[in-house]
């Protein structure tokens, strides 16, 4: 059930991806500006990490998933019925802020489970997540071809709603212990952790290179797919998310990976894969084969990493998981919003060549920063 809703709730940030060139010809905007919206909607992610999630460590898990869920369908609903660009792009800034509810999920099973299984349980809950990233593509494609990109916001707020009526009846109530952190003293311990977890603060800044390389592709890719020699509609665009599945096979096999004790040498492999992957990537500018193997391999390296991530630093902190979640998962997205917007630049001024050089260039970081672990 976690590993559902949470598919569910964070597909709404990547519903958009495939249907960039249809967008942008329905506003009579430029590629450029179509693409700012990726952007924009992980900015308001990003705004909603900093200050929702912390609130998962002081109130009811529960009733903030509720709440996330139906602002949510508000914002999807207001995406469908949108009558120009500036409309489109503050609600799904909105969108974004909302679609944290996946992350209030995430340390909610971490909570409920064993220390034992920990990282396999967050692996599981995570492969639900991984899926619906890039399986939103590929749904948000094949509709679109179908009904219409608008008929994707508007499948997706009816979906939210059926998934809340479940998640109402059966999501656990857990009491929060009384005499806790106000607000401002919640967002101040976050800060606090930054500055006294070394591990914390490493693990966010792979976590952010990782997801930069991520959404340096993704947020090209319906462009390179649009052009010759491919000539791709959306719904054949949006099939890639299929293939990019394949990375969340890396999540159990990581959360038991990290449970083993072997999350240093995951990492390195991880690291390894992402930046070699590009090359592959680069060669797929002419050649379907190499680039359906390379994205393959880059969203496998870039899940791998992201559950070692996690699991690693749900151990230092059963009462701040929250906390940790926010410190980590802003760090990650705000690794996407840079990666979105570089990766945007990239096209357009460099060409593929150019996506694919910045993309390994920020696996090239991760390998080199966990051969610097331990040093001074």
């Amino acid at each position: 059930m976690f590993a559902v809703s949470v598919g569910l709730i964070v597909a709404n940030l990547y519903y958009a991806q495939p249907l960039l060139p249809e967008i942008a010809q329905t506003y009579r905007v430029d590629v450029g500006t179509a693409a700012r919206l990726v952007t924009w909607t992980q900015a308001g992610y990003a705004a909603g990490l900093a200050l929702i999630v912390p609130l998962g460590d002081i109130l009811d898990r529960r009733a903030l998933t509720l709440w996330l869920l139906l602002l949510s369908i508000g914002a999807l609903i207001a995406v469908a019925v949108a009558p120009t660009f500036l409309p489109f792009a503050l609600a799904s800034v909105l969108l974004g802020l909302s679609s944290v509810g996946a992350q209030v999920l995430v340390p909610f099973a971490a909570s409920l489970a064993p220390d034992a299984t920990r990282g396999k349980t967050v692996g599981t809950v995570m492969s639900g997540l991984l899926l619906g990233i890039l399986l939103a593509r590929t749904v948000s494609g094949a509709v679109s071809g179908a009904l219409g990109w608008r008929a994707v916001y508007v499948i997706a707020a009816g979906a939210l709603t059926l998934l809340g009526a479940v998640l109402w009846r059966q999501l656990p109530r857990v009491q929060r212990p009384a005499g806790g952190l106000n607000y401002s003293q919640l967002l101040a311990s976050v800060l606090h952790l930054v500055r006294t977890e070394p591990l914390l603060r490493r693990r966010s800044l792979y976590g952010l290179l990782g997801f930069a390389a991520f959404s340096v592709f993704w947020t090209s890719l319906a462009f390179l797919l649009a052009g010759p020699p491919y000539f791709y509609h959306e719904a054949a665009a949006g099939l890639f998310g299929l293939v990019g599945a394949v990375g969340a096979l890396a999540a159990s096999w990581a959360g038991r990976r990290a449970d083993a004790g072997h999350s240093r040498a995951t990492t390195g492999l991880m690291a390894l894969v992402i930046a070699a992957s590009f090359g592959l990537i680069w060669a797929g500018a002419t050649s379907l084969a190499a680039l359906i193997v390379g994205v393959a391999l880059m969203d496998l390296g870039v899940q791998g990493l992201h559950i070692t991530n996690q699991s690693e630093i749900y151990r230092l902190s059963q009462e701040a998981r929250s906390r940790l979640t926010t410190v980590y998962l802003t760090s990650y997205f705000l690794g996407g919003v840079l990666g979105s917007a570089l990766g945007s630049v990239a096209y357009v001024h460099f060409g593929w060549t150019g996506v694919c050089v910045l993309g390994a260039g920020f696996g090239l970081a991760i390998l080199v920063g966990w051969l610097l672990e331990g040093r001074k």
